[in-house]
């Protein structure tokens, strides 16, 4: 943490009797990740420890809470995280994890939070989170709370990669690439070896192969390009990503009754009066 920032705020850190009235009309932050293989320069972590440092930095500019992040993911597979072939990657099914999504998202709702942003971390992961919320809001246990879910990659503007990442090959292979490589020489440098291997043949989209030549498909499990990798943009791309979510959290995009939040720091006066005067919101 940089000195004269907030202390992030842990919502463990309270105790049974404090932590309804604490999260009443707050928001929490839970990142999930995941143990995958990044190659042999990056460590087994990369996707729970950017996942944590996303979540972190949004919540200390909203002043959230932020739970302690999942670790444990859906399967690695082979054109988005290099596949199974390489030691050190644990997971669980897809149905196990939507199940375990879809529990702890409900006993969360038990809490009178007003907001749940979960920020998620591992590639593979994204369709399972997304279908175990839908459970949970077909349950209607989640008609009062806001939730904003999403993949820290899936708010990188084009005009980011265009400007910052010349031979960008598509988010589903940026595993172990130059994004990753950078944020980790930014986050935790002492995490990071001094290899930087390349493979100039990023794997396609949308693609399910088998049998996998893993000779061909990555180079030692990384689907594209170290080359360009810096501690600097690292930090850059950290702070696009924050910036972008808590303006996302800030301008309630998408959501009904947003603009009705009190810790909105932009709303708009045609609606506050509309809401004053007690009409529907459309």
């Amino acid at each position: 943490m940089m000195s004269g920032q907030p202390d992030v705020l842990h919502l463990t850190d309270l105790t049974s009797s404090q932590v309804t009235d604490a999260v009443r009309g707050r928001t929490v932050i839970w990142p999930i990740g995941a143990i995958e293989q990044h190659g042999p320069h990056l460590p087994l972590s990369v996707d729970l420890l950017l996942a944590e440092a996303f979540a972190d930095e949004i919540a200390r500019d909203l002043g959230a809470f932020t739970l302690p992040a999942q670790a444990i993911g859906a399967r690695s597979l082979p054109q988005s995280g290099g596949g199974l072939h390489f030691p050190g990657t644990v997971h669980v099914a897809g149905d196990t994890l939507i199940r375990f999504l879809r529990e702890t998202i409900s006993s969360l709702a038990a809490l009178p939070l007003t907001r749940l942003i979960v920020v998620n971390g591992h590639y593979e992961n994204e369709p399972f989170l997304f279908e175990a919320l839908d459970q949970v809001r077909e349950q209607g246990l989640l008609d009062s709370t806001e939730v904003f879910a999403f993949s820290w990659w899936s708010l990188v503007r084009d005009t980011f990669t265009d400007a910052e990442i010349p031979r960008f090959p598509g988010w589903h292979a940026e595993h172990a690439g130059v994004t990753e490589t950078s944020l980790m020489l930014h986050l935790r440098p002492d995490l990071v070896t001094a290899q930087r291997p390349d493979h100039d043949q990023p794997p396609r989209a949308g693609v399910y192969l088998h049998p996998v030549d893993v000779e061909k498909t990555t180079t030692h499990g990384i689907l594209s390009t170290t080359s360009g990798s810096s501690a600097a943009l690292g930090e850059k791309l950290l702070r696009h990503v924050v910036d972008e979510a808590t303006a996302l959290v800030r301008e309630g995009k998408g959501l009904l009754f947003a603009w009705m939040q009190p810790d909105r720091r932009r709303t708009m006066p045609e609606r506050r009066s509309t809401a004053q005067s007690g009409g529907k919101h459309q």
